[in-house]
């Protein structure tokens, strides 16, 4: 090899060491500083050292940090402070993660992007603790306090008045949706994004305003003190007559039944009691003349039922050993009316 060769080699060599040892040199002179393009969360921190980005992060997040996050639930607001939820924000972790995001792709290819003032474009998520079973207390009492029940229309009986109580749409809360929710908000440092709204979801009653009609389609209701018995189509009052209850010690039982069974001129069952007399035990068949239950039988309840009577003046009166009695005529034309399952309510 030719001397000039040599030495021609010998300086590439040492521009090649003189260049790395620069390279090495501006590199380590960074190694503290995070490259342009790098954020935590929504936080710039490019092109800072890491005491300065660390200076920024405090003021810039951890202000946003400390606000109390509010589950926002209809027109409920429920609360939870950041001391409550224990807040810590690892600053000094978040920090070096953007060091080295910085400082990924070899020392050439920050070098390069040093020198020429590329960046990385890169977010490093912001690392923020919080305590979890603060977090569950709070989407617990979200859940307890609007949670409502659904109530199912029905009615209630007054007298020989019919009321409707309407349906009640409830509420629920989705806690396994809310809790993720809650917890993204909690450890966000983005403005306003610590209210969250739960979703109420609607649970609609078995028993609509409209379905109940359908489910009543019949009912009787008994008025004891007034002595009458009404009849109603879709809830609405179609027809009332006049009606005889049981006497004083037999009186005609109080309480919501239904019509278990129907009968044209029943036999009699005669309860085994002292006031049946040599009858007691005994069926006397029906339509014949010694048999009190006259036309038509509705049975309601353990041997009371509503049947007619030939003791007119009987009607208006408490008379009867329990039953519920109403004229001949009368129980023929409410007979057709109702059928078996219809609910009677005495009162």
């Amino acid at each position: 090899m030719r001397r000039s060769h040599i030495i021609t080699l010998v300086a590439v060599l040492v521009v090649v060491l003189v260049s790395a040892g620069g390279v090495i040199a501006y590199d380590a002179t960074r190694s503290d500083t995070i490259a342009k393009g790098v954020k935590v969360g929504v936080v710039d921190v490019g092109g800072l050292s890491a005491d300065a980005a660390r200076a920024k992060l405090r003021a810039a997040m951890l202000s946003k940090l400390q606000q109390p996050l509010v589950v926002v639930a209809g027109e409920t607001r429920f609360p939870l402070s950041a001391r409550e939820a224990k807040i810590e924000a690892d600053i000094d972790g978040m920090v070096d993660d953007a060091v080295e995001r910085g400082r990924e792709g070899g020392i050439l290819a920050r070098t390069w992007r040093g020198v020429t003032g590329g960046d990385v474009r890169a977010t490093v998520t912001p690392q923020v603790a919080y305590s979890e079973p603060a977090v569950r207390r709070l989407v617990d009492k979200v859940r307890v306090k609007m949670t409502r029940k659904p109530v199912d229309a029905d009615i209630t009986v007054t007298g020989e008045k019919v009321k409707v109580r309407k349906a009640v749409t409830g509420l629920a809360v989705d806690a396994k949706q809310l809790r993720p929710k809650v917890e993204q908000a909690l450890v966000s440092d983005v403005v306003g994004e610590r209210a969250v709204r739960a979703d109420l979801r609607k649970v609609k009653p078995k028993v609509s305003d409209k379905r109940l009609a359908k489910k009543y389609p019949v009912v009787l209701t008994v008025d004891r003190s007034n002595f009458r018995i009404s009849l109603f189509r879709k809830l609405k009052k179609v027809k009332t007559y006049p009606i005889a209850v049981g006497a004083a010690g037999l009186e005609t039982p109080v309480g919501r039944y239904s019509i278990t069974n129907k009968a044209v001129n029943p036999a009699w069952s005669v309860p085994n009691s002292p006031w049946a007399g040599s009858l007691a035990g005994t069926v006397v068949p029906g339509g014949i003349a010694s048999n009190p239950l006259k036309a038509r039988w509705l049975g309601v309840y353990d041997g009371v039922g509503v049947h007619g009577t030939s003791d007119r003046a009987s009607i208006g009166t408490n008379a009867s050993k329990g039953c519920i009695r109403m004229l001949i005529e009368d129980v023929i034309k409410l007979y057709d009316q109702v059928p078996v399952g219809a609910p009677i309510f005495i009162s």
